[in-house]
């Protein structure tokens, strides 16, 4: 029986929400810059786990992931700054943050898992 990619379905749900985000954004408040940023670095935590799905090698494995890392790292940023500029709610927040804390998490603890192996 195979076991469900837990960071895999987390990052891509959680891309999902960052494209709803956007798209409120831009037509609710019509901010266009951070909202950009946020869609980059939020899509791009998934594309980089996907990737490394796929990676050439154990190396490659870990630096897809470093990727992913960091994107959520930045996207992190992001929803803090929204936050903090009046764009979200505190629950609004509270709720991405909590998403975005949970696959910080996970992609440390499965990279340091990779390293030690």
């Amino acid at each position: 029986m195979k076991r469900d990619n837990v960071i895999k379905t987390k990052s891509f749900n959680f891309a999902v929400r960052i494209v709803n985000l956007y798209r409120f954004l831009i037509t609710e408040h019509e901010e266009f810059v951070l909202s950009k940023q946020l869609l980059r670095s939020g899509t791009s935590i998934g594309a980089n786990v996907r990737e490394a799905e796929h990676a050439e090698s154990k190396a490659d494995f870990i630096h897809k992931l470093s990727i992913s890392l960091k994107e959520a790292n930045e996207t992190e940023y992001w929803l803090d700054l929204l936050k903090e500029t009046g764009y979200l709610n505190n629950s609004e927040y509270l709720s991405l943050e909590f998403d975005v804390k949970e696959i910080l998490k996970l992609l440390t603890s499965i990279i340091k898992t990779s390293k030690l192996k």
